[in-house]
């Protein structure tokens, strides 16, 4: 009893100061307490609403929208906070966005309006789409995008 009410506090500790999956706070106390005992507790936060893998997952789709990132690496990082994929799926519908918008907007603000005929900036371009979590559709809609187009 004694040891629950340690685990109640801590992870309540923890949610206070931002919300967390929970593979990730399972993560967190198993090296202190039983996993076993931290998941019964996390199950009582969760069944309290003190705990949501899906409050979790919105924000942070939210978070890396407004840092403009793409789907793939949003999805990526839900999937390595232990995220459920349908609410992966339900936080990004959730949150409607033109990723191919996204894309050229993110590039943009990184490499401005200009066009480049430069292969190695070119592919310097790309590479930073990728890791940003742009499809390969995307990415050449931003690097191809002109302006003066009607």
């Amino acid at each position: 009893m004694e040891a629950e009410q340690a685990i109640r506090e801590k992870l309540i500790q923890l949610l206070a100061r931002r919300d967390y999956s929970a593979r990730e706070l399972i993560s967190r106390l198993a090296s202190k307490f039983d996993p076993e005992l931290v998941e019964q507790v996390l199950d009582g936060l969760v069944q309290q609403g003190l705990q949501s893998d899906y409050r979790f997952a919105d924000s942070l789709v939210r978070g890396r929208i407004s840092q403009g990132h793409g789907p793939i690496r949003i999805q990526s990082e839900l999937k390595q906070k232990g995220i459920a994929q349908d609410l992966i799926q339900q936080a990004l519908a959730d949150h409607p966005v033109d990723w191919f918008e996204q894309a050229l907007n993110t590039f943009r603000r990184r490499f401005g309006d200009h066009q480049t005929t430069d292969l190695k900036v070119r592919a310097k371009q790309m590479r930073f789409l990728q890791y940003r979590g742009f499809t390969l559709e995307q990415i050449r809609y931003a690097l191809d995008f002109d302006p003066t187009d009607p």
